[in-house]
């Protein structure tokens, strides 16, 4: 545990993973059952197809398959893992939390987790939470995972949202240090004022011999136009806010992993700062929006193909429900791939 006084510990990133499911969902298949067809939808959203559960397949092992992979490229033993926070808001269980699921198949006995829901902000929010734990000192070694499923929570009727998402998993592996120090600055909002322009029920029940609820609708609502207008007016000002904190600028951001919500928002929001496109990781087109997978999906695939390597300097960003944003600037310290490295899907 921590003591009081003693310095603040660095925290690095080292490994990372990523998993999908095998069903591809293709905008020609979305046709055959929504009115809707491949030009619409890749015109106002950028994306081409999908990934999405099937039978009884579960987000949990999507997880656990991502947290491995994570766990084996930073060379710790899965059983000295002492911190596992997940990010979801559509788990496979009201409880156990997936948290628990993951510490059973790693064999970290010892481990404390918990899940936490922000949706599309929430990887990010779990890191800069696992962050605090690890600075403390109060655990060396900590596991961060974004999972969502939200093919299971969407109104197959509606073409204005059941184009938009996939399902997957990604996670990354934070370590203390006592030497070195790789999240240079983070920035986190939350307002709540506007949390229904973005929202998903609970279909609630009553006591049978009590009065019941009103019916809810227990699919995904959302105002596109507010929404868009919410991520292009305040993502930006959140990355450059991190950027004054860590004493940088937009020219010291080797790679920038937005939310990969929309390209229309992602294409907006990198015109306001003037990024290069090159320094953009999109998978959008072959995923879809993913919530809280969808930067550490991200994250994975640009380490796997040699695009970020170690060293380089990361700009994350989530953004959606709540409506709550936040960023997170920092070095990649994992190890530096090339193209021949497989990247799980």
């Amino acid at each position: 545990m921590a003591i009081l006084g003693q310095p603040l510990k660095g925290v690095k990133i080292i490994g990372v993973g990523g998993a999908t499911p095998p069903t591809v969902l293709t905008n020609e298949d979305l046709a055959t059952f929504v009115d809707t067809n491949d030009e619409w939808i890749v015109s106002r959203t950028g994306i081409h197809e999908r990934r999405i559960l099937s039978g009884d397949e579960m987000l949990t092992d999507l997880a656990i398959d991502a947290v491995k992979q994570a766990v084996s490229m930073s060379n710790i033993p899965g059983e000295e893992i002492e911190l596992i926070i997940v990010a979801s808001t559509t788990p496979d269980e009201r409880y156990p939390a997936t948290a628990a699921r993951i510490q059973a198949a790693l064999g970290a006995h010892d481990a404390f987790g918990f899940d936490l829901g922000l949706a599309c902000t929430g990887f990010v929010a779990a890191l800069v939470n696992a962050e605090q734990y690890l600075r403390a000192g109060t655990y060396k070694n900590a596991v961060v995972v974004g999972a969502d499923a939200h093919s299971r929570v969407m109104d197959w009727t509606d073409r204005n949202t059941c184009v938009l998402f996939g399902d997957g998993s990604g996670a990354v592996v934070l370590q203390a240090s006592d030497t070195e120090d790789s999240m240079l600055a983070m920035d986190a909002n939350l307002d709540g004022s506007k949390a229904d322009e973005l929202h998903a029920d609970y279909e609630l029940k009553n006591c049978p011999i009590l009065p019941q609820p009103t019916p809810r609708t227990p699919y995904v609502q959302m105002n596109g136009r507010e929404v868009f207008k919410f991520a292009v007016g305040k993502v930006p000002s959140s990355i450059m806010a991190t950027l004054e904190k860590a004493n940088a600028t937009i020219d010291d951001i080797d790679s920038l992993i937005l939310h990969q919500a929309n390209i229309r928002i992602m294409d907006a929001m990198n015109e306001r700062l003037g990024i290069p496109p090159e320094k953009m990781v999109i998978n959008l087109d072959r995923y879809g929006n993913t919530s809280a997978a969808s930067i550490p999906l991200a994250l994975n695939e640009a380490v796997r193909s040699g695009t970020i390597k170690h060293g380089n300097k990361v700009m994350i960003c989530g953004f959606g429900g709540g409506l709550a944003w936040a960023s997170s600037f920092f070095i990649w310290h994992g190890p530096s791939l090339n193209e021949s490295s497989e990247v799980p899907c």
